[in-house]
């Protein structure tokens, strides 16, 4: 896929406009907060692209279940029973959810994220060093679907695209939400859902997304999402940052002590670097000492 003449005059036609640069780089990186965007008309993004795109990832890039689900699940959610393709281009009536996942794996989709990034880099820099490891992920949902609880490792701002959904978002770090034994298993090669309990809604922050809204969701805050009554489509544009990968490595180091009978103290959150259990992890890991 090459990437359209559509998109060249992008750098005169910002997708994240000057004030809204200096918003984000009020808020980054700890504070959830919307944001305006200009993307909603790229032809990148409409449906049969979209699926064509799916035909084009590997296998392990896709994922799509059922969308008639409930806020918290175990485990993985079962299948639809179509092809991603066929999820993707019967979105209306479909009742399930995907997302293409690492799409700059695609020419033209990793300009497109390289693009926008490129856009917020000064502002990102600023607050938490090198943009590391960008990425992207496609989200498409049928009406009413639900995305359940969980967290993701990656600083992350998702525009919406087409429909409407409602994020709820709770606060990262907070033990309330998620215990820091499900970071560990995570951070170790787990799963990303998370268990969950309704008498934690009253404690989440709706934000309603619209086309030309954008959220921005800090590293690991849980939340679920429930589109709206129309057909969604959402770009995720995420990147790691040395910060974020110091709290991983401690997060390992802990499930590491925890299994020798030690009850580890949690990392710390931004600005806090974590810098001793990171560095000891990743020594450990040098010298082939992480096993059991």
């Amino acid at each position: 896929m090459n990437a359209p003449a559509q998109f060249a005059d992008a750098t005169t036609t910002p997708v994240f406009e000057t004030s809204t640069r200096r918003l984000f780089m009020g808020h980054y990186p700890e504070t959830p907060h919307t944001l305006p965007h200009n993307l909603t008309a790229h032809p990148l993004l409409e449906i049969e692209a979209l699926a064509g795109l799916a035909e084009h990832l590997p296998i392990a890039s896709v994922e799509y279940n059922r969308g008639d689900l409930p806020i918290g699940v175990d485990g993985k959610p079962g299948s639809n029973g179509m092809t991603i393709a066929e999820t993707i281009r019967k979105v209306a009536e479909a009742e399930s959810w995907a997302v293409l996942k690492n799409i700059e794996q695609v020419p033209a989709y990793h300009d497109l994220l390289l693009g926008l990034l490129e856009e917020l880099r000064p502002e990102i820099e600023a607050a938490t060093g090198a943009m590391l490891t960008p990425q992207g992920f496609i989200f498409i949902s049928s009406p009413n679907a639900v995305t359940p609880y969980h967290f993701d490792p990656e600083h992350n701002i998702l525009l919406q695209i087409r429909g409407s959904k409602v994020m709820t978002q709770f606060p990262a770090g907070d033990t309330r939400f998620v215990p820091d034994t499900a970071h560990e298993t995570y951070h170790s090669g787990g799963p990303r859902e998370l268990k969950w309990d309704d008498a934690m809604l009253v404690h989440g922050r709706e934000f309603p997304l619209s086309p030309g809204d954008a959220l921005f969701v800090p590293v690991m805050a849980p939340h679920f999402v429930k589109n709206g009554p129309a057909p969604s489509v959402s770009l995720s544009i995420t990147w790691r940052s040395e910060w974020s990968y110091r709290e991983s490595d401690a997060r390992i180091l802990n499930a590491i002590l925890r299994k020798r009978g030690f009850s580890p103290s949690a990392p710390g959150r931004w600005p806090q670097q974590n810098y001793a259990k990171a560095y000891t992890f990743r020594a450990l890991r040098k010298l082939g000492l992480t096993g059991k």
